[in-house]
């Protein structure tokens, strides 16, 4: 049985020097394949959470974006064939080498930020919860 596997050339000194770390805000340009064959680029930007096993053939590094009020985390080897280039939007430092326990601060911000949009409201001796609109919090009640 005759099988044709096509390696895509990735070039491993430019990958291995590539400087972002932790912290860093990345863009990964993956190449997906449609349905008619034709090879397009899709666009992930997010906040690296972690590289792992070094600058290796095994290396990975894992993004963790935002998207439509959902966290959405991908793990991409360094090395990858199906990536086009890994452009790094954004510098940032990092205290550690894994941060990810930014999962967690973003649900308490999330559970903050609705904590603060409702209060408690008494009707008829009833204690119930209530959202405030932009119109109450900015005028208040006359």
């Amino acid at each position: 049985m005759k099988t044709n596997i096509k390696l895509a050339k990735v070039d491993m000194e430019e990958r291995k020097n590539l400087d972002f770390s932790t912290g860093d805000t990345v863009r990964v340009w993956n190449k997906l394949k449609d349905k008619d064959g034709k090879i397009r680029l899709q666009a992930f930007e997010g906040l690296v959470l972690a590289r792992k096993h070094g600058s290796g053939i095994t290396a990975t590094f894992t993004i963790r974006k935002i998207a439509s009020g959902v966290g959405v985390e991908k793990i991409y080897p360094l090395y990858s064939s199906n990536i086009e280039k890994i452009e790094i939007a954004r510098r940032n430092k990092a205290r550690r080498s894994k941060i990810y326990y930014v999962r967690e601060k973003a649900k308490k911000d999330i559970r903050r930020k609705l904590k603060a949009d409702t209060r408690l409201v008494k009707k008829d001796g009833i204690t119930t919860t209530e959202v405030e609109s932009e119109e109450m919090v900015e005028g208040g009640t006359e």
